[in-house]
């Protein structure tokens, strides 16, 4: 029998395993689909915290502060140890004054990952914890694919939100340690996400970070009845938050010509529109004024397991990245930021490390 057993492999399962194997230990990792690197393969590969640990508080305040704490002073040797194994930095800043971090090119990021962590069987998901006390580290993505959950925690609009991830993060985690009498974090109706050109428009996986809508500061953003709403966060995630809830999850953002050239990091407005256009979202132009149609689209849920300081969810069974609720609640911070470093901490905790 292995002396752990990791269910995913995304950020969060894979960082598990190689710290397993890095101490030594027999380890399977099983995962749902049909590729390692869960939603981190599909990201823009950023991996951060914010500069100050006030700041971090202050954005995501309903957010476990221990938790928070632990991500806040560990990423950085975190991200060395990436480094570290061969995984492949692309930029070493974030492109934002008040965070720091990396960004890795994601598919180096997965191949290095997966060969410290030992490989991963796939298309084999965890059915049922073992009833032989081997311990477990849960890190099967949350629950962003599962309209049923979705509907139940998040919106009665989960029929109508874009999937910007994967389509195996259906809420296994959650129901394997429910039943080991974990209990659940603030946030389960919390998601990560952004919004994404509305149908008629294609958008495939090499969309999802590219397409994505950026700009509701620099507009005025409404639903289909009218109602507005006035942007309170740099991420944005407040306004994907909102959209989720409006009808058919749809925000409108109707953009002025003299704001077509502000900028969001590198790209301007008009770029974003662009590409949305170019994709078949229902764009119009009448007297001055762009009006995109825009659909809410979920990354990853915020909400999840409770945890502890070592990353313990419940007897013999750990959770980490997008299981393990918590960190972000409240706010936005960094998702492959906590999955690193939680699945790290979760794999020796459930050594005895």
């Amino acid at each position: 029998m292995p002396d752990l057993v990791v269910a995913g492999a995304g950020m969060a399962g894979l960082a598990a395993a190689a710290q397993a194997r890095s101490r030594g230990a027999d380890v399977l990792l099983l995962e749902k689909g049909d590729r390692p690197g869960g939603a981190m393969l599909l990201s823009s590969g950023v991996i951060w915290r914010h500069r100050e640990f006030d700041r971090f508080r202050a954005e995501c305040p309903t957010g476990d502060e221990r938790l928070q704490r632990l991500v806040y002073e560990r990423l950085d040797g975190a991200l060395d140890w990436l480094e570290g194994l061969g995984a492949r930095v692309t930029e070493r800043e974030t492109g934002t004054p008040f965070t720091r971090g990396m960004r890795f090119d994601t598919r180096s990021l997965t191949d290095e990952l997966e060969r410290a962590a030992g490989g991963a069987r796939l298309r084999e998901p965890l059915r049922e914890l073992p009833g032989d006390g081997t311990p477990v580290v849960l890190a099967t993505g949350g629950f962003a694919a599962s309209r049923e959950l979705l509907r139940e925690h998040v919106t009665p609009e989960a029929d109508e939100l874009m999937l910007r991830s994967t389509p195996w993060s259906t809420g296994d985690g959650l129901r394997l340690a429910l039943a080991a009498d974990a209990r659940t974090s603030a946030g389960l109706d919390e998601i990560y996400g952004r919004n994404m050109p509305a149908p008629p428009a294609r958008v495939g996986e090499d969309g999802f970070v590219p397409l994505a809508q950026l700009y509701a500061r620099h507009a005025s953003v409404r639903n289909a009845n009218g109602d507005t709403y006035e942007p309170r966060t740099w991420s944005e995630i407040d306004v994907v938050q909102w959209a989720a809830r409006q009808p058919g999850a749809r925000a409108f953002y109707e953009v002025t010509e003299d704001a077509l050239g502000e900028h969001v990091r590198e790209r301007t407005v008009a770029d974003m529109i662009e590409l949305a256009e170019a994709a078949g979202a229902p764009v119009t132009r009448s007297d001055g004024v762009v009006t995109v149609e825009t659909v809410a689209a979920v990354t990853t849920t915020l909400g999840g397991l409770a945890v502890d300081e070592h990353a313990r969810a419940a007897d013999g069974v750990f959770a980490a990245g997008q299981d393990a609720g918590g960190v972000s609640t409240g706010g936005y911070s960094s998702g492959l930021a906590a999955a690193l470093v939680l699945g790290r901490i979760a794999a020796d905790a459930a050594l005895g490390v």
